[in-house]
C-alpha cells in the first residue's frame, strides 16, 4: 500500500502532488543556495557586517543589494510557510483514509532531525533541517485549528524574536559602551565576531582548510551555538510563526495556484510595495549607520525581518501565475522536479560548497569575491535543474527522499518507477 507523504521535503505519490507546491519548493531551494553560498566562500562575520567579507563595492555591492532585496530571508520563509503548508497536507491526507498522522508524522521528523544533526556537524554549521525538525513537532498539534486562529497565533509569535533580537542590541551596546569591569572584558571577545581582525580571520581560514574532522571539530562550537542560542532567540519563534501561516495559506488554496489571477496579481504587488520597501529601507538606514553589526539586532534588522514576508508572498505569487499561465513548461517541470527532490538537493548544495571552499576539497576559502560566486551559483541551478528531471523520469524518488522515507515507514520504498525497465 502507498503511504502519502506530502511534507515540503518529502515525495509523494506523483499523481497525488499539486505542481505548484513542488515549483515553488524548486525556487525556494534554489535561492536558499545564493544565501548559504557566502558562508561557505568567506568569512562568518559578513552575515553580520556585509562590509567585512567578500568585497562591498561595485559589482560586488551589486551582488549582495540583489541577494538582500530577493533572497536574504526570504527563501527561508517561503520554504518555512511550505513546511506548515506539508505538515497540513500530510495529515488531511492519512485522515481521509482513516489512518492516525501523528506516529508517521513524529517519525519523519525523528529521522529528519538525525539527518540534519550529521549534516550540520560533519559538512555545515548552517543547517536548517535541524530546527525544521524541532519546529515542525511543535506545530503539529495546531494543524487542525481554523485559518484565523493560525494567523492569529502567527501574528504573536513573530514578534517575539524580534524583541529578543532587540534585547540583545541592548546588551551588545551596554557592553561596547562600557569603560571597565565585566563587561568591557565580554565585548572584547564579542567584538571579534562583528569586527574580524587578521588574527581572527586567520584562525577562521585555518579552521575551513583543516581536513574533514578537524574542519568538522573546528565548527562544533558554531553548530552548538545554532542549535542552542540561535534557535531559541530567534528560529523557533520566526520558523513557528511561519509555518503556521503556511498552514493557514494552504487551507486557503494559495499554494494549489487555486485563487484568481485578480488575487495573485493582488498579492505579487501588495508583498512587492510593503515587503520591498521595508527592506529597502533598512538598506538605508544601514548605510546611515555605517553597517554597524550591533545594530542588526535592533530596528535595523527588523526592516528585513518583517519585509521579507511580504517579499517571499510576491514570490509565491509570481510562482502562482507562472504555473496558472502554462507557460514555459519546461522551466516549470524542471523548477518542480528539483523541489521533488528538495532534501537531496539541499544536502547536494552543501556539499558542492564545502568541496569547493574547504580544506578537505578545492579549498578556495577567502579566495573569491561576491560578484564572482555568481558562475558558481548559477552553475549549480544549471546541475541540479537537469539532473532532478533526468533523475525522477527514471526513479519515483532522489536518493535522500527514498533513506527518509524507508526509514520513516520502516521498509524499503519501491524506487524505480514501474514503466522503467531494467
Amino acid at each position: 500500500m502507498q503511504h502519502p507523504e506530502p511534507g515540503p521535503l518529502g515525495p509523494t505519490v506523483r499523481q497525488d502532488r499539486f505542481d505548484s507546491i513542488d515549483t515553488l519548493r524548486g525556487v525556494a531551494l534554489l535561492g536558499i543556495f545564493v544565501m548559504n553560498i557566502p558562508i561557505f566562500a568567506f568569512t562568518g562575520t559578513a552575515f553580520f557586517n556585509p562590509p567585512a567579507g567578500g568585497g562591498f563595492e561595485g559589482a560586488d555591492y551589486a551582488t549582495w543589494l540583489a541577494s538582500h532585496l530577493l533572497f536574504d530571508m526570504k527563501m527561508m520563509a517561503i520554504f518555512s510557510m511550505l513546511f506548515g503548508a506539508g505538515v497540513a497536507l500530510m495529515a488531511e491526507r492519512m485522515a481521509a483514509t482513516n489512518r492516525s498522522a501523528a506516529g508517521v508524522h513524529y517519525r519523519r521528523m525523528g529521522w529528519l532531525l538525525a539527518i540534519g544533526m550529521v549534516h550540520a556537524y560533519l559538512i555545515w554549521f548552517g543547517d536548517i533541517l535541524v530546527a525544521y525538525a524541532l519546529v515542525g513537532m511543535m506545530v503539529y498539534p495546531l494543524r487542525k485549528l481554523r485559518t484565523k486562529w493560525l494567523l492569529l497565533i502567527a501574528s504573536l509569535l513573530l514578534p517575539v524574536g524580534m524583541a529578543l533580537s532587540a534585547v540583545q542590541q541592548m546588551l551588545f551596546e551596554a557592553m561596547r559602551s562600557a569603560e571597565s569591569g565585566g563587561m568591557a572584558d565580554a565585548w572584547v571577545d564579542m567584538k571579534i565576531m562583528f569586527y574580524p581582525t587578521e588574527a581572527s580571520l586567520a584562525d577562521e581560514s585555518e579552521a575551513a582548510l583543516g581536513g574533514f574532522f578537524a574542519r568538522a571539530l573546528a565548527h562544533a562550537p558554531s553548530v552548538i551555538f545554532m542549535q542552542t542560542w540561535v534557535f531559541a532567540t530567534w528560529v523557533v519563534w520566526r520558523v513557528s510563526a511561519l509555518m503556521l501561516l503556511g498552514m493557514a495559506l494552504h487551507k486557503a488554496g494559495v499554494f494549489k495556484a487555486a485563487r484568481s489571477t485578480r488575487f495573485y496579481a493582488t498579492m505579487l504587488v501588495a508583498g512587492a510595495t510593503l515587503g520591498g520597501g521595508l527592506v529597502g529601507g533598512g538598506v538605508l538606514i544601514n548605510h546611515a549607520n555605517d553597517f554597524d553589526p550591533v545594530a542588526f539586532f535592533g530596528v535595523v534588522g527588523w526592516f528585513n525581518y518583517l519585509g521579507s514576508i511580504g517579499v517571499a508572498l510576491a514570490w509565491v505569487a509570481v510562482v502562482m501565475l507562472l504555473c496558472k499561465s502554462g507557460a514555459v513548461g519546461w522551466l516549470r517541470h524542471a523548477l518542480a522536479s528539483v523541489g521533488r527532490m528538495a532534501l537531496t538537493n539541499y544536502l547536494s548544495q552543501s556539499l558542492i560548497g564545502a568541496f569547493v571552499f574547504y580544506g578537505w576539497g578545492l579549498g578556495y576559502f577567502g579566495e573569491f569575491s561576491r560578484s564572482q560566486l555568481v558562475p558558481i551559483i548559477l552553475g549549480v541551478w544549471a546541475l541540479q535543474l537537469v539532473i532532478s528531471p533526468l533523475w525522477l523520469s527514471k526513479f519515483r524518488f532522489g536518493p535522500m527522499e527514498w533513506l527518509w522515507r524507508s526509514l520513516t515507514y520502516l521498509k524499503p520504498a519501491p524506487m524505480r518507477r514501474a514503466n522503467v525497465s531494467g
